[in-house]
């Protein structure tokens, strides 16, 4: 080896030497070094924290899903299971509390050896349960003695967390000795199953792969910003090493080494974020959704991928900036006017991306049944918004080209921005690209969101409650009424008996069957006038009531709802039938026809149709009806607080079985459900981050231009002109990257609307998204003004 060659390593020892010099400059250039290297690290370690938590995803839905199965029960597996000494009854015994469910079960062992639901280590007894950890707290608590006092059993211990699927869930094991084999008890042998899968509807497959790409690309851009802080300072401290004999291709591995430092720095500080936000994981919850700390774990490939890109993307970032920067050893040539920008290169991105995805859906027979890929729709939705991205430097250098005149803080600001657009446009790109991504988002959700919302039909006022428990005669309906009125928070409580009857197989008209059965409702007049629209009642009268809008007019209702009918009263296995006779029942012939009242003008009983027979008591035999409801409408105060939760202890004492439902005027897709929450609680993540990731850059760009400020302070410039500069360059790159994030998200929008078959856009879900945006940017801004005042001290003009 010539003594040339050990002086001049080429090739791979030469990068090994300028990246090791330039980690050097990073963590030994002073205080300035070191707070730039810590901000970069900061930036960078917020963006690693994100993705190592996206990367836990798939284990976290895995361990969820592995301890809902654990403790599920297989009814077609226990089929027949006889009663043994591993065997136990169970019946689910759900309540709500305050807007939230909490599941409970009750149990029986058969033997004295019974099978133990996962997390509980004994089986409670009669009259005591075991309880989620979430609700003890709930029960020890103050607020919680409503709750207490509808279970009434004593609390012997906690469910540990193999049996919960969050550490936020409210459930409970309870010891029940009165449970019995029936239709809602049953006997099982083991506790464990497989949740049943259905395939995922196309629609959604397009939301979550579109909504992975919205999620990640602003922590990429925030990254890629964090690793260009202290560009200008660096830039400088090249061209000195340039004059001590450095070449061109020395000062980029350098500045690429400096990169690198930092980026490692962020790596490690990510990790440990990381691990300390899982530490915590358990005690937070986002629109209802919860994890245990061991459910966020990292896929192994995802976390060694996150390692190794996030390094070397460091590198190429600083490698292709300084592609525009001519380091001389007297000079920078970016301090003078760059070349202006070129758009022809730019905008045929997010076309291209706009096309992928219109051809992504190319390969159904129509665009909502199409077969999806999703790797082309991932490529065509980051296209588009990698396009917004290159296009926000080019559009706020040419706006701000052609700004002039003004105030003295417009002009400062002004001018600030047309010597380096690039900066401010980094700063505002990653919630540009948020704001685009969440509008194309919110402009998909509210296009399909009928298709996976039912109309129930039912009045979804909140001041009504439906209660329904078992009953053998009216005065079960009758004392249900009387409690309920008796009970705090009640204004009115209307109950009935509702049964069904239908054609004797023997006596039906061509060929039916007394499967085909029409609803019977049995109450005093009182009660079934708030039901139907009756001219006259009275005790013994029948009434044959068609709904409002006539859909029962035929059918089985005609067939078996007519004067001098004889009907069959449909009874249970220890009815009248059991017993050697056929509980039948002839309606009679002065029967008068009547019309139900509309949903909107009478109560809304869950239970109790508004149509088919209504009887008074006196009217048939109402013993002979089999598993007949007690069905009570109840009208709470609002102004009472836990109005509903009176009402529910009150049902839980007539009866433990008793259901209480709150009536909606909708129901949601399941799928749709999971989908809209677990995108919630992302994007509440993801934009708390960009926040915190923007305030760093914002005070980057401060500290940078600590010296300038400190400099026109002393020269007599206005504190508050340089407070309202600081404004403008931040106000100015904003609304621009608003703008564009409009433009871009509603093409996004409109490209995904006709991938799914939509041709009806809600152009009101843009304004919301924006004003967040805009929102944030200005708490960010404020924060960032006590900074800003401490750097325009004369302490800012000392130098080394």
């Amino acid at each position: 080896m010539t003594p040339a060659a050990t002086t001049h390593p080429r090739g791979a020892a030469a990068w090994a030497r300028d990246l090791a010099m330039g980690a050097r400059f990073a963590v030994g250039g002073g205080r300035e070094g070191w707070v730039r290297t810590l901000l970069t690290a900061v930036g960078v370690g917020l963006g690693v924290t994100l993705l190592l938590g996206a990367a836990s995803v798939p284990h976290l839905m895995e361990s969820r899903q592995e301890r809902r199965e654990a403790r599920l029960i297989d009814l077609n597996t226990e089929k027949g299971t006889r009663p043994g000494a591993g065997t136990l009854l169970y019946r689910y015994r759900d309540t709500e509390f305050r807007g939230t469910g909490v599941h409970g079960t009750l149990l029986r062992p058969d033997g004295r050896s019974p099978v133990r639901p996962p997390g509980v280590h004994t089986l409670p007894r009669a009259g005591e349960m075991v309880v989620s950890p979430a609700l003890d707290e709930l029960l020890a608590a103050p607020g919680g003695a409503l709750l207490h006092e509808r279970l009434g059993r004593t609390v012997v211990g906690t469910i540990a967390a193999p049996g919960l699927a969050g550490p936020g869930e409210l459930t409970y094991y309870a010891g029940d000795d009165s449970l019995s084999a029936s239709g809602e008890v049953h006997r099982i042998s083991h506790f464990g199953g497989e949740l049943p899968t259905a395939p995922m509807n196309p629609t959604l497959g397009v939301i979550v792969v579109v909504a992975c790409v919205v999620l990640l690309m602003p922590v990429v851009v925030l990254i890629a910003t964090a690793v260009r802080f202290g560009g200008e300072r660096r830039d400088r401290r090249m061209a000195a090493l340039r004059l001590v004999g450095a070449d061109s291709r020395m000062t980029r591995r350098m500045a690429a080494g400096e990169a690198l430092c930092g980026a490692l720095g962020g790596l490690l500080l990510g990790a440990v974020l990381f691990l300390l936000a899982r530490r915590f994981v358990g005690r937070i919850t986002l629109w209802d959704v919860n994890a245990f700390p061991s459910d966020l774990t990292p896929h192994p490939a995802l976390a060694a991928l996150i390692a190794l890109a996030v390094p070397l993307s460091a590198v190429l970032v600083t490698l292709v900036a300084l592609r525009g920067v001519t380091i001389e050893p007297l000079g920078v040539v970016r301090q003078h006017t760059p070349r202006r920008r070129r758009v022809w290169w730019r905008l045929p991105l997010p076309v291209l991306g706009a096309t992928v995805l219109l051809l992504t859906g190319g390969a159904g027979p129509s665009p909502a049944d199409a077969r999806l890929h999703p790797a082309l729709l991932a490529g065509g939705a980051l296209l588009v918004l990698f396009g917004i991205t290159l296009l926000l430097p080019w559009l706020v250098e040419a706006v701000v080209a052609r700004l002039r005149g003004g105030p003295v803080p417009w002009q400062l600001a002004v001018r600030r921005l047309q010597l380096s657009s690039g900066t401010a446009a980094r700063a505002v790109s990653g919630i540009t690209v948020a704001v685009a991504g969440a509008i194309a988002l919110q402009m998909l959700f509210a296009a399909v969101q009928d298709d996976f919302v039912r109309v129930t039909g039912q009045d979804g006022t909140h001041d009504r409650l439906t209660v329904s428990l078992p009953a053998r005669d009216t005065t079960t309906s009758r004392k249900t009424a009387e409690a309920f009125r008796a009970t705090t928070g009640v204004r009115g409580a209307t109950a009935v008996l509702s049964a069904s009857v239908s054609v004797p197989a023997d006596r039906g008209a061509r060929g039916e069957r007394g499967s085909s059965a029409t609803p019977l409702t049995v109450g005093d007049c009182p009660a079934l006038r708030a039901l139907a629209q009756l001219r006259s009642c009275k005790d013994g009268d029948v009434f044959l009531v068609q709904d409002s809008s006539g859909a029962a007019d035929g059918g089985s209702f005609a067939g078996t709802a007519r004067p001098g009918g004889t009907v069959l009263l449909h009874d249970g296995p220890d009815g009248p039938r059991a017993k050697g006779r056929t509980p039948l029942w002839t309606i009679p012939r002065t029967a008068r026809t009547a019309t139900a009242r509309p949903a909107t003008a009478r109560p809304a009983p869950v239970g109790a149709v508004a149509f088919g027979i209504f009887a008074t008591p006196s009217a048939l035999p109402v013993p002979d009806l089999a598993d007949p409801l007690a069905v009570a409408t109840l009208t709470v105060d609002p102004r009472v607080p836990d109005a509903a939760e009176y009402a529910r202890n009150t049902a839980a004492r007539l009866d433990p079985a008793a259901d209480v439902l709150s009536p909606h005027r909708t129901e949601e897709d399941s799928q749709f459900a999971s989908v809209r929450t677990g995108l919630l609680a992302a994007s509440t993540v993801t934009l708390a981050l960009i926040a915190v990731s923007m305030l760093v850059s914002t005070l980057e760009q401060l500290r940078e231009r600590r010296r300038l400020l400190a400099v026109l302070v002393a020269f007599g410039t206005r504190r508050a002109d340089l407070g309202w500069s600081v404004l403008w360059q931040t106000a100015v790159p904003v609304a621009l990257g608003l703008g564009l994030a409009v433009v871009g998200g509603c093409g996004l929008g409109l490209t995904l609307l006709r991938l799914v078959g939509k041709s009806s856009p809600d152009w009101s879900v843009i304004w919301p998204m924006t004003g967040a945006g805009a929102a944030l940017v200005l708490v960010v801004t404020l924060l960032s003004l006590p900074p800003l005042w401490r750097l325009m001290r004369p302490e800012g003009l000392r130098t080394e």
